[in-house]
């Protein structure tokens, strides 16, 4: 698991197309927080809790304020600014980037970016793309399938049918995310998002064929590239003394990067149709999450019953 994740200020450049004012040479710098700064306190000479470890973003209003002080106020703020090991300075809307600024960012070796993006879409770009790079991740085993918008997680021993799962949901119009390794992103708090690792997207392992690609097969619309995990089904080898819910009050939980994901146990015998069940599964979810749970209204029905029959 991986939930220290760093990038580097070259690649980020490199992605969003950014400018080069000044980079520094022979010293890389990296971001780990996905957090941004505008650093308009600090132009007014505000440091106590200066969030320096962030990417520092100029806009208009910090740009027209820093230009309006007193050339000496100017050069102490930039002096005490530049000291702090920020990743890297971005000005936006293209503006331009005084003889000041670049003097104390070359004495302290920091970088200085522009762009023609308005710092509103800056933000927005900048912060999606951080969030995307260096929220926590994990990669597991198991089978990761879109069925009716649900993102289904199956997971089980090697050999008890995963793929094979899958392969008759997509057979049955479903889409396949990930087969045999499973690349998990938290995003926020309560989402995690899963994709295949690039070399095996849309490819999968069937037992006594080889590696099939889905895409090449079943066409474009069997596959898709991400998916937000919203439940986990385990697949298990029928076992008589094993207890299995029959009612589907109880709710067991998986936690996946402290998240708490819904998890149904499936047991799995000849004759039993998994992928079938599945897709029931997945409707139920989706039923549930509509406000209708038909395991609730089954208790209640049949309270009534028996409140009725003891009158």
């Amino acid at each position: 698991m991986n939930l220290v994740e760093k990038i580097s200020v070259k690649e980020i450049i490199k992605d969003l197309n950014l400018e080069v004012i000044y980079m520094p040479e022979d010293k890389e710098y990296y971001v780990y927080s996905q957090d941004l700064n505008r650093p308009g306190l600090q132009f007014a000479g505000y440091f106590e809790y200066f969030a320096y470890q962030r990417i520092q973003i100029v806009g208009k209003s910090e740009y027209t304020y820093f230009g309006n002080m007193d050339k000496e106020t100017r050069r102490k703020t930039l002096d005490k600014f530049f000291s702090y090991e920020i990743p890297a300075l971005i000005v936006s809307r293209d503006l331009e980037v005084n003889e000041d600024v670049l003097e104390f960012a070359k004495k302290y070796d920091r970088i200085v970016l522009t762009t023609k993006r308005n710092t509103t879409r800056l933000i927005n770009k900048l912060s999606n793309y951080l969030d995307d790079k260096l929220a926590p991740n994990i990669t597991i085993h198991g089978v990761l399938v879109d069925v009716y918008g649900i993102g289904v997680l199956i997971k089980g021993e090697s050999s008890i049918g995963k793929s094979e799962t899958a392969l008759e949901l997509i057979q049955r119009g479903h889409r396949l995310v990930a087969d045999d390794a499973v690349e998990i992103r938290k995003i926020d708090d309560d989402i995690l998002i899963g994709q295949a690792p690039e070399v095996l997207r849309h490819f999968m392992e069937i037992r006594g064929i080889g590696i099939i690609d889905v895409k090449s097969l079943y066409g474009v619309g069997a596959t898709k590239t991400s998916k937000m995990i919203d439940m986990v089904i385990h697949l298990e080898a029928w076992n008589e003394d094993n207890y299995y819910d029959r009612l589907g009050l109880d709710r067991e939980y998986e936690s996946i990067l402290d998240i708490e994901i819904e998890k149904l146990v499936v047991p799995v015998k000849p004759g039993r149709n998994t992928a079938m069940i599945i897709e029931v599964a997945a409707m139920n979810y989706r039923q549930r999450g509509m406000g209708y749970d038909s395991a609730k209204e089954f208790t209640k029905n049949l309270a009534k019953l028996i409140d009725n029959k003891n009158k």
